[in-house]
């Protein structure tokens, strides 16, 4: 909503897309709508009907919305046009135990791959 640009890329995107995969399902979200400095006005956001795609505004930072798009995509793909998202509540991540030596092996891995050359760019990796 804050990059007149990136909306005029949209079509360019989408015919990328369904070049290389087909008909799958598409939605067209337009992020930052929270923002005072809008930039792509509602009415100039057309290109979803003429392609007969969902848009919906959505704000990442106020989590407006933000659950519309995932929703309509997997309505698409499951073809089941009730299926509903449920809430459950986070559960802690498990606790991922390491012993000394493989911390120890992965910071060396780490150093080896910072101070490696890179490939040129006609060899092959």
């Amino acid at each position: 909503m804050t990059d007149r640009v990136t909306y005029r890329n949209v079509p360019v995107w989408y015919r990328d897309v369904d070049r290389v995969c087909g008909r799958i399902p598409i939605v067209l979200v337009g992020n930052k709508v929270d923002t005072k400095d809008r930039k792509v006005k509602a009415k100039t956001i057309t290109f979803h009907r003429k392609k007969n795609i969902h848009y919906f505004d959505i704000s990442a930072r106020s989590n407006f919305n933000i659950d519309k798009p995932f929703l309509r995509i997997l309505r698409d793909l499951t073809g089941d046009q009730g299926l509903e998202l449920t809430e459950e509540p986070a559960h802690a991540p498990k606790e991922l135990l390491m012993d000394a030596a493989h911390i120890q092996e992965m910071e060396r891995a780490t150093i080896e791959a910072a101070n490696a050359l890179l490939p040129d760019d006609d060899e092959e990796l």
